[in-house]
């Protein structure tokens, strides 16, 4: 059956455009896209949705999730961390390897894969990790994890703190096309920390991990790349000297990729007080001075990619004293409207918002998504801009509930998501009719 998608604000990153346009879908593909109105066709072979007032984007990609599974299935399994990025508007998603057995050999890789298919949600792509076990030691078999469908590699949430063999990774990753994802941190300075160094963590009395923990990284990253003329992907960017670094960096035409994560633009160290573990993640909340440095950077195009580091975490683990409980935030549920607010700031054009949830990634990991074409594949999301809502633990899709931001007036939110011309996610079913 076709579905038609009416009248809708179609958003194309490539181009840089918003127009009223049909979308028309049939066999997994865009069949169609033609200025609102401009298709008329009836019958019982076609599904309308009603698109009016809202906008059509590329599917959403997002590469840099959790899904824990296998091993921590009671915080979250790839089934679940599937709808949850489905109901966020999230059509790709790329998982991190810090599972447990680690994703560093080619079985957990087509494990991963099995479970994603067997969901038949969104499309998953493992990241395998850089060094057999995050260990940092030895590296993985690079070639054998790209056979089994490895898109990138990461030891992420620990650092490659061995510059030699950070260097040999860039230098195979890159002959098997496969991007490189760093996790910056010096872990002699943060080891101890369990928040943002700085006037809050002096106030209330918590160990501080200082923003250097990750400057200095991303200064040696910089500098491998630029030895070893690889790109290296730094994750989830959070002070304004590591803006700064990688905005010097890409001046001097270094190409390589960066990343940051809503709470990174959204929040500051602030939002601990009280001794809020749903507010621990690491990198942790910082200034509101680094706050506006990755706006900044994202409005320059310093920062290419939103990601939301979508980290899962049981009440066994948050709900502990500060210093005890794990860090990290879930975040498909809600990274849409937290961009999107960047969008109503006036720091982001629509077109760029969307660009960098969907069109960069997608292209940095070398993936299906993040356009809207004729002929092209059907992995698109339907947005309503202007819904206003809080989410209650209730409403989470997640296995696990841990964010700072349930219970707070958001907008904009995915009302349909399709993944290769097949509907994952419906908020109001009862607005299609065939």
């Amino acid at each position: 059956m076709a579905i038609w998608i009416r009248g809708g604000r179609v958003v194309d990153p490539l181009k840089g455009t918003v127009e009223e346009q049909d979308v028309v879908v049939d066999r997994g593909r865009i069949q169609r896209l033609v200025p609102w109105g401009g298709f008329n066709e009836d019958g019982p072979r076609v599904k309308k949705i009603e698109a009016r007032g809202r906008l059509v984007v590329p599917g959403l990609v997002d590469m840099h999730v959790h899904l824990r599974e296998p091993g921590h299935e009671y915080k979250e399994t790839v089934a679940t961390g599937a709808r949850a990025g489905a109901a966020g508007g999230f059509t790709a998603l790329a998982c991190m390897p810090n599972t447990d057995p680690v994703n560093d050999n080619r079985s957990v890789t087509e494990f991963i894969l099995g479970q994603a298919r067997a969901a038949n949600l969104v499309r998953v792509y493992p990241v395998a990790a850089i060094t057999q076990g995050q260990k940092g030691e030895a590296l993985t078999e690079f070639g054998d994890l790209e056979a089994a469908g490895a898109v990138g590699l990461s030891d992420d949430g620990l650092p490659v703190v061995n510059s030699e063999v950070m260097r040999r990774a860039l230098e195979y990753a890159q002959y098997y096309g496969l991007t490189v994802i760093s996790h910056c941190e010096d872990r002699s300075l943060s080891a101890e920390g369990a928040m943002h160094e700085g006037t809050v963590s002096s106030q209330i009395g918590l160990p501080g991990i200082p923003a250097a923990s990750e400057e200095i990284m991303v200064f040696r990253e910089i500098a491998l790349s630029r030895l070893t003329n690889c790109p290296v992907h730094i994750a989830h960017v959070s002070t304004e000297g590591s803006v700064a670094l990688i905005r010097r960096a890409k001046e001097d035409g270094l190409a390589g990729p960066a990343e940051t994560a809503p709470p990174e633009f959204t929040l500051d160290h602030t939002a601990v007080n009280g001794y809020r573990t749903d507010a621990k993640m690491n990198p942790p909340l910082r200034r509101p001075e680094d706050v506006e440095a990755v706006k900044q950077g994202l409005e320059q195009g310093v920062i290419d990619v939103i990601a939301t580091d979508h980290a899962p975490h049981s009440p066994l683990e948050k709900d502990v004293e500060f210093e005890q409980a794990a860090f990290g935030i879930i975040g498909l549920e809600t990274a849409l409207p937290l961009t999107l607010a960047l969008v109503e700031q006036g720091i982001l054009s629509l077109a760029g918002a969307i660009s960098k949830l969907s069109l960069n990634p997608a292209r940095i990991i070398n993936v299906e998504g993040g356009r809207l074409e004729q002929g092209g594949p059907a992995h698109l999301t339907v947005i309503d801009p202007k819904a206003e809502y809080t989410l209650g633990p209730e409403d989470i899709k997640s296995k696990s509930k841990n964010s700072p931001f349930l219970n707070v007036p958001l907008k904009g939110w995915a009302e349909l998501t399709m993944v290769g011309g097949r509907i994952v996610w419906d908020r109001h079913p009862s607005h299609t009719r065939s």
